[in-house]
């Protein structure tokens, strides 16, 4: 679909301009520069030949087929020059021109029409108000950015057109090089999905990496970023990380979540790697463009200081990454050259006098062992080191290596040099160990997620009917949140465990639901419009007799007509009064751009306190649910401490994916808290005590 935007036999520039100063002229001369090996077409009226090509007055002018497109007029006539696209039958266009959803309603309202014409005609379209498109395997610099990128294995996209002039900047003067550069603009018409799924068969790219401001179909790309991880490593960061919305949200699940976990949780089940800063992302490139792929976690450290040696082992102890005792016969074997008082373990420190020769038979073994998935390799500047002779060994060593080498040359002036031997011998070279470390960590686990079986899918059958009664009476009432009773209809509908409930508009009935359950029992305000019912007075606990529950009947209505005088109060629930057990939390919420996210963590009154929480995108496969529950902080509190029974994991597990069931069945459903969901000791499964749904229609 996109071959004619990356290698196209012909292009014209429509808007192509003689004076030096104008975006149609540095396009055309870029084009022309870099020695695009097609037809070049400047289409200006005005003008009869610019820069030694012959210019037409417009596309249909043109005696050639024309593959490509780059449009650089004024808003306005952008819809003139895609309509004559499609008589000519270009089916790729590139729109540089701004001023459309970018400036307001009125931009917005054009761009909107100059997409319906285009899907119409059958035209693909980049942008608009982007910088264009460069792919070095082709020559095609389509763009008006500054200078071509060095031909190279990373693909690159961006939403920001100023970020990549700004990475184009950087890339030359650390000598990286591209096999594809791509902005993206506004997205009208071609977003990320499309340029990841086409550099998926690009074989000159080995790494994606992408900066994203907003991803507008967020399962679509999911889905794409999957395929697409299966073969080649995509790298993101993602700016505008921040929720306000989230700061309205009535549930502790939607106060939480903000866009930035539905981020976290798409990347992390699409393979995706996310980059924290823009240091990380090419950091992480330079690895994964020029390195395998390491066998598994563990790596071997040699350095000729101590202190680096300590730096690196700090962050592998805080990472996946595992720093393996070197066995005993590669000890041996390094012994046989080094000084007695190097060390022969992990980190290997071959000390302050090593030169190249001892880096290098160092390597040599340390290559040798299988046990040792990858190496990282430091050299602080010393007198007695030739940091550019360690270098060339580096390279030598390299060239028949079968796992990563990654290097750190430490220091600046004195190891300028060294560096750029082994980057222009496709060696990455760091200026720190942690930032090394990072990038090594981040090649193990996307083996190790690249690794994992296909994920598992549970179905669970719900009574869909009763649930849709349910939301459909509320709405008819013009509400949006469901009281208790209804929220454990809806749970009951899909086979949670609850407490014997009971609903009393009286203190009699209070009474008489109370020793029909058996005490003790908890009692809680019915009201649609008492949300936290805690804060609020609304909930007693531990209620032992009859007079007690006439007690709280009266003391609990009354405290809430006084604190929420509009508040409807619908009478008390009597409940089961559950046995001791873990308290969690499962949640959902509904992010405009990925769908439904479910949450879990710690439960009870601490949620928002302590805020251990983790999220995915909806639907939870089996692995995504063991993931979440394994992820939060205190999950050793739930495997047992201090002699406690373990809780009951795979009965939280059974419960995530209903409540991931549920979501998915019911789109209306906008947020949503199990608080608390009561789990047993291990084998005897959990009870749902509480929970709220919002929803919409």
């Amino acid at each position: 679909m996109l071959q004619h935007f990356f290698n196209p036999s012909s292009v014209a520039v429509v808007g192509a301009s003689q004076n030096p100063h104008k975006i149609g002229y540095e396009i055309l001369e870029n084009i022309i520069q870099y020695n695009f090996r097609g037809a070049v077409y400047p289409i200006n009226p005005k003008a009869d030949e610019i820069l030694g090509q012959k210019a037409y007055p417009d596309l249909m002018s043109v005696p050639g087929k024309i593959d490509l497109a780059v449009i650089v007029v004024p808003p306005a006539l952008v819809m003139d020059v895609v309509e004559q696209c499609g008589e000519k039958g270009v089916d790729s266009v590139i729109i540089i021109t701004a001023g459309f959803k970018e400036t307001g309603p009125k931009g917005s309202h054009l761009e909107e029409a100059l997409a319906v014409r285009a899907r119409a005609l059958g035209i693909h379209v980049v942008g608009p108000n982007c910088l264009g498109i460069i792919d070095t395997t082709s020559s095609l610099n389509a763009s008006f950015a500054e200078g071509m990128p060095l031909p190279g294995h990373i693909g690159f996209f961006s939403q920001s057109g100023a970020m990549c002039i700004a990475i184009l900047d950087w890339a030359f003067g650390q000598n990286i090089g591209f096999s594809r550069f791509v902005s993206l603009g506004n997205k009208m018409d071609i977003s990320e999905v499309e340029i990841m799924l086409s550099m998926e068969r690009d074989a000159n790219t080995r790494v994606i990496l992408g900066y994203s401001e907003s991803i507008d179909n967020g399962p679509h790309f999911m889905e794409a970023a999957r395929r697409v991880c299966q073969t080649k490593p995509i790298i993101i960061i993602k700016s505008g990380t921040t929720s306000a919305g989230a700061k309205a949200a009535s549930s502790h699940t939607g106060a939480l979540a903000g866009s930035d976990n539905a981020y976290t949780a798409a990347f992390k089940q699409s393979g995706v790697i996310r980059a924290k800063s823009m240091q990380d992302l090419f950091g992480y490139a330079m690895a994964f463009a020029t390195q395998p792929l390491p066998e598994g976690p563990s790596v071997a450290i040699v350095t000729n200081s101590g202190g680096p040696g300590i730096l690196a082992a700090d962050a592998c102890d805080r990472s996946s990454l595992h720093l393996t005792p070197i066995r005993k016969e590669t000890a041996d074997r390094l012994r046989e050259f080094l000084p007695p008082t190097a060390a022969v373990y992990n980190p290997v420190d071959i000390i302050g006098d090593a030169t190249e020769e001892r880096y290098e038979k160092t390597l040599e073994v340390i290559l040798q062992d299988d046990m040792l998935h990858s190496v990282l390799i430091l050299l602080a500047p010393t007198a007695a080191v030739d940091a550019e002779a360690v270098a060339y060994s580096i390279v030598k060593l390299a060239k028949n290596a079968d796992k990563p080498i990654i290097t750190v040359f430490m220091g600046e002036r004195g190891v300028r040099r060294a560096r750029r031997i082994l980057q222009d011998h496709s060696i990455p070279s760091y200026e720190y160990p942690e930032d090394a470390i990072s990038a090594m960590d981040a090649m193990a686990s996307y083996r190790r997620w690249r690794e994992k079986p296909p994920r598992q899918y549970r179905h669970f059958k719900g009574d869909t009917g009763k649930v849709r009664q349910i939301f459909s009476s509320i709405i008819k009432q013009h509400r949006h949140d469901l009281i208790e009773s209804e929220a454990r209809e809806v749970l009951r509908a899909y086979q949670f465990r609850l407490p014997e409930n009971r609903i009393a508009k009286t203190t009699k009935e209070a009474v008489l639901a109370a020793s029909e359950i058996g005490y003790p029992v908890v009692m809680k305000i019915a009201s649609p419009d008492v949300l936290h019912k805690s804060d609020m007075g609304g909930v007693r606990v531990g209620i032992e007799n009859d007079a007690q529950v006439e007690e709280a009947f009266f003391d609990m209505t009354s405290s809430i007509r006084l604190r929420q005088p509009d508040a409807r109060i619908l009478g008390v629930m009597v409940q089961e009064m559950i046995p001791q057990g873990k308290e969690v939390i499962l949640g959902i919420t509904r992010d405009m751009q990925f769908g439904p996210m479910i949450m879990f963590g710690l439960g009870g009154i601490y949620v928002e306190v302590l805020k251990d929480v983790s999220f995915r995108i909806a639907p939870l496969s089996v692995e995504s649910a063991d993931a979440m529950i394994r992820e939060i902080r205190s999950f050793p509190l739930l495997r047992g401490v201090r002699g406690e029974a373990p809780a009951d994991i795979e009965a939280i597990r059974d419960a995530l994916l209903r409540l991931s069931q549920i979501a998915i069945d019911f789109p209306e459903i906008i947020e949503a808290d199990i608080n608390p969901l009561l789990v047993c000791p291990e084998g005897q499964g959990a009870v749902a005590v509480d929970a709220r749904f919002t929803i919409h229609e």
